[in-house]
C-alpha cells in the first residue's frame, strides 16, 4: 500500500481531438482549476511498468478532462471530433475507480496529484445523484491511498449504515463495494467502520447467497434473481477480502463456490457471460460480452482464487484475457494499440440502444429448457466506446502482476509507452 504523498504519474492533461492528443485551451478559473490537477505529462511512462500497464496509463491520458479535473464517462471510438463525454455522477465514480487502480502500481509514476484528484472528486459525492456503491468506492480508494474521508461523506455513510432498513435497497454492487471499502479501511488502520463488517456479511449470506453458488442481485423483488456478471464480481471479491481479513472460512467458501460456478459457466472462447439466473445457477444471456470483465474484473477475483488453489482459476483468467487479444467470435482484438484504449463490448447487432429486448430474452430464457449459447458471429457487433474505469481495473488487476508475462508483455501492447 502506498501513502497519500506518493505521486502517481508522468503525464500532463490532454484532450483528444480527432484521435490525436492536444492541449485544450483554458482561461480564467478553468485554467486555475486545471492547474491544481495538472497530472499528465506526455513523456513515456516509467519502464518499471509492464507494457500492459503502460497501455492503460496512456489510454487514461486520452480520457482525462482537465477542465473538470476527472476522467470521462465515455471516450467514443466512432471518429467524432470531441470523443470525451462527461456524465458527472459517472465521471466522479470512474475517477475514484481509476485512482484505486493507480494505487496498486508497483512504483507510482511521478507527478499525479492523487490526493488532490481524490479530494476534488469525493467532494462531489454529496452534490451529485451518485449510486450507493460510489461511497463504497470512496472508502476503498481512500484506504489504498491513505487519505481521509471528508466529514460530510463520513456522516452520510454513518447514516446509511446505522439504519438496517437502508440495507434492503442495496443492489449487489452497493453491498459488495461497501464491504470491500470497510475491509480496506480497517486494513489501513481506520477501524471505525469495522463494526458494520460482520453484520453486513451476515446480511449478504441471508439475502444474496443463492443455493446455486451464485449471488442474487438484490435482497428482494422481481429483479433479484436476474444477476449480472458485475453482481458476481463485486460480492465474490468482497467475500474474499472480508474472509481473508477476518479469518472467516464461510466467506472464503462462498467466494470459492461462486468462482467455481463462474468458471464452469465461462464461454468456449473465454467469454464471461453477462446475465445469469442466480436461483438456477445458469446463464440467461452471454451478451453483452464486456472487455473489462475479461481483462480487469474477472482477474480481480481470480487473483484471490489462485491464492486459494481454486482449480482452473489461472487457466480461466488467461483464457478470458486472450478473448480481448483476438481469441473471440470476431477473431479481432478488442484492444486498440494506436489509441491505447479498448472496445467496450461485443453486442447483439441492433441492441446497442435498448435494454428491453435483452430483458425480455432473459425472462423467456428463465423458463426455456435449453442453455444459453453464443449467437452466429455475423450477428455480433461492437460497442464503439471505452470507459475510463475499465482501464482502472487493468491497473488494479495487473499493476503488481509479475507471473503472467504472456499477458502483461504481449506484443500487442508493445510501444504503448510512446504516449500515443
Amino acid at each position: 500500500m502506498h501513502s497519500g504523498s506518493d505521486r502517481l504519474s508522468t503525464w500532463r492533461p490532454t484532450l483528444v481531438v480527432g484521435g490525436a492528443p492536444t492541449k485544450p485551451g483554458l482561461s480564467g478559473s478553468d485554467s486555475d482549476r486545471a492547474s491544481r490537477t495538472d497530472i499528465m505529462h506526455a513523456s513515456r511512462p516509467s519502464s518499471v511498468h509492464s507494457p500492459l500497464v503502460d497501455f492503460a496509463l496512456n489510454g487514461l491520458r486520452r480520457c482525462w478532462m482537465p477542465e473538470l479535473g476527472r476522467w470521462s464517462h465515455i471516450y467514443h471510438l466512432d471518429g467524432r471530433s470531441q470523443p470525451n463525454q462527461s456524465v458527472p455522477p459517472s465521471d466522479v465514480f470512474y475517477t475514484l475507480n481509476v485512482l484505486l487502480g493507480l494505487s496498486r502500481l508497483k512504483q507510482m509514476p511521478d507527478d499525479i496529484d492523487a490526493p488532490g484528484i481524490f479530494r476534488r472528486n469525493v467532494s462531489h459525492l454529496m452534490r451529485l445523484p451518485v449510486p450507493t456503491y460510489a461511497y463504497g468506492m470512496a472508502l476503498w480508494t481512500a484506504a489504498e491511498l491513505k487519505l481521509d474521508i471528508p466529514a460530510d461523506v463520513a456522516a452520510h455513510l454513518e447514516t446509511l449504515l446505522s439504519d438496517r432498513r437502508n440495507w434492503l435497497g442495496f443492489r449487489a454492487q452497493d453491498l459488495g463495494m461497501l464491504l470491500s471499502g470497510i475491509v480496506a479501511q480497517a486494513k489501513a488502520g481506520d477501524d471505525r467502520w469495522l463494526r458494520y463488517a460482520d453484520t453486513l456479511f451476515a446480511f449478504l449470506v441471508e439475502k444474496y447467497h443463492a443455493r446455486s453458488g451464485l449471488f442474487f442481485d438484490a435482497a428482494s423483488g422481481l429483479r433479484r434473481r436476474f444477476a449480472s456478471f458485475a453482481s458476481q464480481t463485486y460480492l465474490t471479491l468482497a467475500c474474499y477480502q472480508y474472509g481473508e481479513f477476518a479469518g472467516h472460512p464461510r466467506a472464503i467458501d462462498m467466494a470459492v463456490e461462486c468462482t467455481r460456478k463462474l468458471i464452469g459457466l465461462q464461454g468456449p472462447q473465454g467469454e464471461w457471460p453477462w446475465f445469469f439466473d442466480a436461483k438456477q445457477g445458469r446463464v440467461l444471456d452471454f451478451y453483452e460480452v464486456y472487455s473489462v470483465h475479461q481483462y480487469g474484473m474477472a482477474p480481480a477475483f481470480l487473483e484471490h482464487a489462485v491464492r486459494h488453489d481454486v482449480r482452473g482459476a489461472r487457466d480461466a483468467l488467461i483464457k478470458g484475457f486472450n478473448w480481448v487479444l483476438g481469441d473471440n467470435q470476431l477473431r479481432k482484438p478488442t484492444v486498440i494499440p494506436g489509441l491505447q484504449l479498448s472496445i467496450r463490448s461485443h453486442i447483439r447487432k441492433g441492441e446497442a440502444d435498448t435494454r428491453q429486448r435483452r430483458m425480455l430474452r432473459a425472462i423467456r430464457n428463465t423458463y426455456w429448457p435449453h442453455p444459453a449459447v453464443l449467437i452466429d458471429p455475423g450477428d455480433v457487433g461492437l460497442r464503439l466506446e471505452c470507459r475510463s474505469y475499465e482501464l482502472g481495473w487493468i491497473l488494479w488487476s495487473f499493476g503488481r502482476c509479475s507471473d503472467l508475462p504472456q499477458l502483461t508483455h504481449h506484443p500487442i501492447f508493445a510501444g504503448a509507452g510512446s504516449g500515443g
